[in-house]
């Protein structure tokens, strides 16, 4: 068998070759459509990939029947109305009174058989058989070569459409194949033939699905983890809910914003779950909700971000507002609404089938760098606000940012070993092999999101003594050298006045423990 290093070799195996190209082309939905799709040449055969997904085995045997009330646990491939239209020049050339005058494979493989399609078992480069290769009887002229695999019979799969006589159409019968292994699937529709150059697939589409639904195998896993975080940020949303309403009298308008992150998230894991749900029952994607669910994902990913910003810069604790800086802050959130909402779009909207690698790249940048861009500033603005507290001697507060400072600190290391572990899965697993591994990619960065919104929570929970963490001018007036005691400069009654009428009982506690320290 060849390995992963000979794959990259055209010389040695070219489906290898087939199934990478692919592999930056795979399609995320379980129906595909197909609509005049051209053939790529590539040594001496003519391919399509027809799609590719993992595929769970079937629980119980398909019995040939296509209603719906029967396919339940069932794996299969079916083909539906596929019809193959070759130029009317070439058709004209053929005799009509011949049936076959020209031949169509549609070939089913398992990735792990990749080394089963070729003629390399035979020391051969082709993949189409060649008088020479047929001359011993190891296949037949104008197919292309398939080993069978010993361990599962009539595997690969091969499904044959000929052209009859002059017919410039070739209509592929409604066939289901069953999966009976677990394993990456990948389909190709394949031609031998020169004589069939500039055919291409007219019409129809095949149905993929796995015994509990069409949600592909990378995707199936991805269902229930949305539904629990649902319930994870409903229990969140209580519990925040609950000390909210506890202590409404002392809530500072940072609390507002965390409700709104909470809110968000609830909506966002809500909507994925259905749009998973639907694409479950139907096999496609539904346009609407998962436009809801991209926007809410791109929406709260941003005020996350900007929530951490604005606690970091001191917001409501240490500053009354973000002065001059505000419109900075809301332009990057802003352009990272845009940038997150276009990746989103592109990912689960629109056609994978046309979405290459380089846009792909092209898109995911601007969204890294930008993330860049908030971390470096909420880690400057971390260490400004903390020499602040040390000056102002406000060991409270100052406890409370070293503590959020090292939660921001310990995730910003997690995702960066998380990173190269992405980079290390992706790299080591070319063909998607471990595609029932590949849902914990999407889940972790879910799952963080939801310990650093839980973490500010627990740190900024609303409280009956809200000067633990809100701000107050007095310690504006102490920053400035103005003493709060009646010795040294006097303080004139205008002043007096203002303090008088804005400071709480428990202010003056927090003014007389920091004299003390």
């Amino acid at each position: 068998m060849i390995n992963n290093h000979h794959f990259l070799s055209y010389k040695h195996n070219l489906i290898q070759i087939f199934i990478f190209v692919s592999a930056i082309h795979v399609v995320k939905a379980s129906i595909h459509e197909y609509n005049n799709e051209g053939f790529m040449p590539r040594f001496n055969s003519f391919f399509f990939h027809g799609g590719s997904e993992g595929m769970y085995a079937s629980n119980v045997h398909v019995n040939g029947s296509n209603d719906d009330k029967s396919i339940t646990g069932k794996s299969f491939i079916r083909f539906e109305s596929i019809i193959f239209r070759r130029p009317k020049e070439v058709a004209a050339k053929q005799n009509e009174m011949q049936q076959s005058t020209g031949v169509v494979e549609a070939i089913i493989v398992e990735v792990k058989n990749r080394d089963k399609i070729g003629g390399e078992y035979l020391n051969s480069d082709a993949i189409c058989c060649t008088p020479k290769l047929a001359s011993d009887g190891s296949c037949k002229v104008g197919e292309v070569i398939i080993r069978q695999d010993p361990d599962n019979p009539g595997w690969p799969k091969r499904i044959q459409t000929p052209f009859g006589g002059k017919n410039e159409e070739a209509k592929m019968l409604l066939q289901t194949i069953e999966i009976n292994r677990t394993g990456m699937y990948y389909l190709y529709f394949m031609f031998c033939d020169p004589q069939l150059t500039g055919t291409i697939i007219m019409s129809g589409r095949t149905v993929w699905r796995n015994p509990d639904g069409y949600l592909p195998g990378k995707m199936t896993p991805l269902m229930p983890f949305y539904g629990f975080m649902s319930l994870a940020y409903l229990i969140l949303g209580l519990f925040w809910f609950l000390r909210f309403v506890q202590h409404w009298k002392d809530i500072i308008q940072l609390h507002y914003h965390i409700t709104v992150v909470i809110g968000l998230g609830m909506c966002e894991m809500a909507l994925w779950y259905f749009e998973y749900a639907n694409f479950n029952v139907t096999g496609s994607r539904p346009i609407g909700i998962t436009f809801w669910a991209v926007t809410f994902s791109a929406c709260k990913k941003t005020f996350s971000r900007l929530l951490l910003l604005v606690v970091s810069m001191g917001y409501g604790v240490v500053r009354p507002t973000l002065g001059g800086v505000t419109l900075k802050v809301l332009l990057l959130g802003f352009v990272y609404f845009l940038a997150s909402e276009a990746l989103e779009l592109v990912e689960n909207v629109g056609n994978i089938n046309d979405f290459s690698g380089k846009a792909r790249v092209f898109l995911v940048l601007p969204v890294a760098l930008l993330d860049s861009c908030f971390i470096l500033w909420i880690f400057s603005s971390l260490s400004k606000t903390l020499e602040k507290l040390q000056l102002r001697r406000s060991m409270g507060k100052l406890e409370l940012y070293r503590k959020f400072t090292n939660a921001l600190a310990l995730s910003v290391l997690v995702s960066v070993a998380w990173i190269g572990y992405e980079l290390y899965f992706n790299s080591s697993d070319p063909l998607s092999e471990l595609w029932r591994r590949a849902w914990i990619i999407h889940a972790f960065w879910a799952i963080l999101a939801y310990i650093l919104l839980v973490v500010t929570c627990f740190l900024w929970s609303p409280s009956h003594n809200p000067t633990r963490y809100s701000y107050s001018e007095v310690e504006d007036i102490e920053d400035e050298g103005i003493p709060l005691t009646s010795s040294g400069v006097k303080v004139s009654g205008e002043l007096m006045e203002r303090k008088t009428t804005m400071i709480s009982d428990h202010v003056f506690e927090v003014i007389e423990e920091d004299k003390r320290e």
